[in-house]
């Protein structure tokens, strides 16, 4: 066999993928940009969206011992020492310049 054979059996995939440039970075700018462009307006608004949900879910679990009957205190009770981490910040977000339990020293 000689050599000019070898060469003529390459592969056409190889010599196409020498050939082209590599698209996936453009690509992958292109996408992050229009996922920019599109999700930029509304950035804001799902924030706020997702805080007061937050705020209504640490009512929720909270309610109990802030003397509010809670129905659901039972599923929310073994949540609670979770949340205590977030829960300074929450209730000086509602308007509680202290901390309302006299067990929690979190202030």
């Amino acid at each position: 066999m000689d050599d000019t054979n070898m060469s003529d059996n390459a592969k056409p995939s190889d010599t196409i993928s020498n050939d082209m440039p590599d698209i996936k970075p453009w690509w992958q700018r292109f996408t992050a940009g229009l996922n920019e462009f599109y999700h930029a307006p509304y950035r804001q608004t799902m924030a706020r969206a997702a805080r007061d949900e937050e705020d209504f879910f640490m009512l929720l679990m909270f309610a109990e011992s802030l003397g509010i009957d809670n129905p659901a205190s039972f599923y929310t009770l073994e949540l609670q020492p979770l949340f205590l981490e977030n829960f300074h910040e929450w209730h000086t977000r509602m308007g509680m310049d202290r901390c309302p339990f006299d067990h929690v020293g979190c202030c």
